[in-house]
């Protein structure tokens, strides 16, 4: 008796609790009565076994568990502790929630940058591993935005603080993990309410097992009761109750420590069943910034002399695209510029060197009546030259395509998953983007009505949707979306509040990372149930008929429970599989 209560006291008392809790039908109340019977039967080194290897069953399932938790124990860590603010040639060690808007920060090598922030003087080697799940370390120097939770690996960084850090990626990384448990998905909430009809079902059957065979002089009262025990043990709900949602924490853990944010267990979950995937152009599947794509001269000028002259009089324009051309070529002065006008809506002339120098669109060839090719005129993305009023040449612009962007739809392709691209650009820039992509179905020129009406009565009749935004433009359909996704550290915040996932790093790669956890985290727990329900259903049976003891019920229920979470844990096995 003594090796029974020091093997059962865990479980004993569980039960006593649970019962004092009103909670009367959990896998403790089912052990503690099955082995109480035994004990009752004069069973004792079957009670004691019971208990014995019931109790190194849940001891290997913690540790299962506790695994699965490291993950979300590594983004714990990777909070910062301090920050060094320098103000007024002071500096002071403050938490990083006292950092305000502005604060100028000192971040040593070895310390973990604070606050997201931009860099402003110092080069060094940072792990964004923690929020992002690159592994290998990224430069960073003046002009870059950094992110708090990076550690600096080398040199001294000084930080010009942009967020509170109420409002940085990895205090939002912490809610959302925090809160996703409590939005849980529809196998989650059916396996719960399940357990609660389940469970006390198989004791009224088992009580029903224990004394109506008997009374119908089927057997004696002993074999029945032996068999209605064998089936308690047999029954507990605990695999399936631990397993399915372990499989959904060590999927939101695991995506999170890639920078996926699921807002909970039920975006995961019908992210796996997605259909078609529609992507916002602008900030989510190309940088927002221009690049230049082509520089055609007209004779007698030459590809040199066309940029010299453009440089140096778009040096003196604050319009994205004239800055755009003057980063990618970063001029010398080798002209004097003198004589410039901004032409709203057209252009820019000055006189550069000796030479009268027009740059612009279409319209302002056409207002200084500069004679050029018909199809020159119907190029997207084009900025025209001309020099001493002749027709120079010009320079093709277009917005440069995010890293990874094409693998992204290629794999998604693969996937079998159907491809739009909705943007309020031009339909000419929208086809030109779509054909680099591998994008079949796009629409431009789009208000963010009508995206919001082209998402709802166009894409989502077809299948589950996810929608795809950064901006607040965009904000609408992502609520609309089965899933809205929200992607880059840049997203408004009404994209945020909306979507179901947020991606931090921008990267759109993992749009296909987000759908491949969510597929295996599917299988996965499919897998658990059809093993946990189907190898109990032949153990009961089993059971029933005589052909099964109480040891091997311990064992299918203890060896069950340890193969669905055993199982569960091969959703870490992506980590090979995912690159970045």
């Amino acid at each position: 008796m003594g090796a029974y209560f020091i093997a059962g006291y865990p479980v004993l008392y569980k039960a006593v609790r649970g019962l004092w809790r009103r909670q009367w039908f959990d896998e403790n109340f089912l052990m503690s009565i099955a082995t109480l019977g035994a004990l009752y039967i004069g069973a004792l080194t079957e009670a004691v076994g019971v208990m014995l290897f019931y109790s190194i069953g849940e001891y290997l399932q913690d540790l299962s568990v506790d695994r699965a938790r490291s993950t979300v124990r590594s983004l714990l860590e990777a909070q910062p502790r301090f920050a060094n603010v320098l103000k007024d040639g002071i500096l002071r060690v403050v938490p990083p929630q006292e950092v305000e808007v502005g604060d100028l920060l000192l971040v040593r090598a070895g310390e973990a940058i604070p606050v997201d922030g931009i860099v402003l003087e110092g080069e060094s080697l940072v792990d964004a591993s923690p929020l992002t799940g690159e592994p290998k370390p990224v430069m960073v120097r003046p002009g870059v935005k950094v992110l708090a939770g990076f550690l600096n690996r080398e040199g001294v960084l000084k930080i010009q603080a942009t967020e509170k850090y109420k409002d940085t990626s990895i205090s939002r990384i912490m809610e959302l993990v925090e809160r996703a448990s409590e939005r849980k998905a529809r196998v989650e909430r059916f396996i719960t309410a399940f357990a609660r009809i389940y469970t006390p079902s198989v004791v009224l059957l088992a009580v029903f097992l224990a004394v109506f065979p008997p009374l119908a002089g089927w057997g004696s009262f002993s074999l029945w009761f032996y068999k209605a025990l064998i089936l308690l043990v047999i029954s507990c709900p605990c695999a399936l109750v631990l397993s399915i949602p372990l499989s959904y924490f060590i999927g939101i853990g695991f995506a999170a420590k890639r920078g996926l944010l699921f807002k909970g267990s039920q975006s995961l979950d019908a992210l796996a069943g997605i259909k078609n995937v529609v992507f916002d152009k602008t900030g989510t599947l190309t940088e927002g910034s221009f690049r230049v794509r082509e520089i055609k001269e007209e004779p007698p000028f030459d590809r040199e002399e066309l940029l010299e002259y453009v440089i140096h009089l778009e040096s003196f324009s604050n319009h994205p695209i004239a800055r755009s051309i003057v980063e990618a070529y970063k001029p010398e002065a080798k002209y004097s510029v003198v004589q410039v006008q901004e032409i709203p809506g057209m252009g820019i002339r000055g006189v550069v060197g000796k030479r009268a120098v027009h740059v612009g669109n279409d319209d302002l060839l056409h207002k200084m009546g500069i004679r050029h090719r018909n199809e020159v005129c119907k190029l997207p993305g084009v900025v025209h030259v001309a020099v001493d009023e002749k027709y120079a040449g010009y320079i093709e612009l277009g917005d440069a395509l995010k890293h990874q962007a094409i693998d992204t739809v290629k794999e998604l392709n693969k996937m079998g998953i159907q491809i739009y691209l909705l943007t309020g650009d031009s339909a000419e820039e929208a086809a030109k983007i779509a054909g680099e992509l591998g994008i079949k179905h796009f629409y431009a020129g789009l208000l963010p009505e009508d995206k919001f009406r082209i998402l709802r009565e166009e894409v989502m009749a077809k299948g589950l949707t996810a929608f795809i935004g950064d901006g607040i433009n965009d904000a609408p359909a992502i609520a609309q979306a089965d899933v809205g996704i929200a992607i880059g550290n840049s997203s408004s915040h009404a994209a945020i509040e909306t979507a179901d996932v947020v991606i931090v790093d921008g990267n759109p790669w993992r749009v296909y990372e987000a759908i491949k956890i969510a597929k295996l985290v599917r299988r996965v727990t499919l897998e658990n149930i059809v093993l946990v329900l189907g190898i109990k259903a032949i153990f009961m049976v089993l059971g029933i008929a005589g052909g099964t003891s109480i040891w091997e019920a311990v064992f299918a229920d203890v060896g069950v429970a340890l193969l669905s979470v055993l199982n569960t844990l091969k959703i870490w096995s992506l980590r090979k599989k995912l690159s970045t």
